[in-house]
């Protein structure tokens, strides 16, 4: 269970109230990466958008109410999109539904966004995007690695936002142990929480809730975990390598990375499997719930009604000890097939 000496940890991460669930674990939440992009996910509005709006209906329905976005998400003439559909469909629905909901959203450190007012115009763009729905704002990645200068000045002007009641709460994404640290206490020395850290989390990708790891900071500091990726962009929802019937063939990015990774989680869906026989959800509820069971809210991409139904039944159960434990023996050791780490990732 180790992965270059480290162990996984124990305990589980604080569960902050939008997205705690009755189990006691945290709950699942909506990534919304793929809407708008067409690089990697072949979006296309006029065939996808009014799936879309009936994929966000379904989730209102199965109680998932935590969606996350970024100003960022959506490919060239499309670039928003993701903020613009989910401030229609929020609209849309009945205001009693819509007081449910927490949208994020995360901002770029584009290099020409600098200082403590770099934010103000991207701010108020996603605002208008998302017709008024936002109620956390999140930095998009660190930028210790190359700029370390940049990024203190934008969380300054996010947590002036907070403070002036224009959003809710302030979160981090693609932030490491050391850096959360330091963003934690130049926050706390104005009076601002940081309520949430993004990173990549999944059976493919397990650093953040090894020994060491961000999620022991995330305890300490009472911050809320959040995992994208859970499904590793959806090669741990395969059944012996297949899509189900009416997936859309794989292509570019995306088919030479399962191309590479398929044969090696051959052993792990072995098991996958054997923990989901008898249970909702399929291997997709199995990777949720092992985010789940370590303390950090997954935030899979849907993009239709049955993926949401098969997400809300990850809800309906939880792995045991023995069975999380028997996955994290196959994913922790040194060698264990791995997803690619966002090079923006700090230390």
């Amino acid at each position: 269970m180790a992965e270059l000496g480290r162990e996984f940890t124990t305990e589980l991460a604080p569960i902050g109230s939008i997205m705690a669930s009755s189990s006691q674990q945290p709950g699942i939440g909506v990534g919304t990466w793929a809407w708008g992009n067409q690089f990697l996910w072949g979006y296309e509005p006029e065939r996808d958008d009014e799936a879309l709006a009936a994929t966000f209906r379904r989730c209102l329905e199965q109680g998932l109410h935590f969606f996350d976005t970024a100003d960022s998400y959506g490919t060239g003439r499309l670039n928003g999109r993701s903020e613009a559909l989910l401030g229609r469909f929020a609209m849309a629905a009945p205001a009693e539904e819509r007081a449910q909901l927490c949208i994020a959203t995360k901002l770029a450190p584009f290099p020409w966004r600098l200082g403590r007012q770099g934010y103000r115009r991207a701010f108020a763009a996603s605002q208008e995007r998302l017709q008024g729905q936002l109620r956390r704002v999140q930095l998009h990645w660190s930028t210790a690695r190359y700029a370390p200068w940049q990024e203190g000045p934008l969380l300054d002007g996010l947590a002036d936002l907070v403070r002036s009641r224009a959003v809710e709460s302030l979160g981090v994404s693609n932030v490491g142990p050391q850096r959360l640290r330091q963003l934690h206490q130049r926050l706390a020395d104005q009076g601002v929480p940081l309520r949430s850290l993004q990173v990549q989390l999944s059976l493919l990708a397990p650093q953040p809730v090894l020994a060491g790891g961000v999620a022991e900071v995330c305890r300490e500091l009472n911050i809320e975990l959040i995992a994208y990726s859970p499904l590793a962009l959806g090669l741990l929802s395969r059944s012996n390598g297949q899509s189900k019937a009416g997936a859309r063939p794989l292509t570019g990015t995306r088919r030479r990375l399962f191309q590479q990774l398929e044969p090696k989680v051959q052993t792990l869906r072995q098991q996958m499997a054997e923990i989901s026989a008898g249970r909702p959800g399929g291997l997709a509820a199995v990777a949720l719930n092992w985010c789940r069971a370590h303390g950090a809210m997954p935030i899979p991409g849907l993009r239709s009604c049955e993926q949401v139904n098969a997400t809300a039944a990850a809800l309906s159960w939880q792995l045991s000890g023995d069975e999380r434990g028997s996955l994290d023996q196959l994913v922790g050791f040194a060698g264990a097939p791995r997803m690619p780490a966002n090079p923006f990732q700090s230390a």
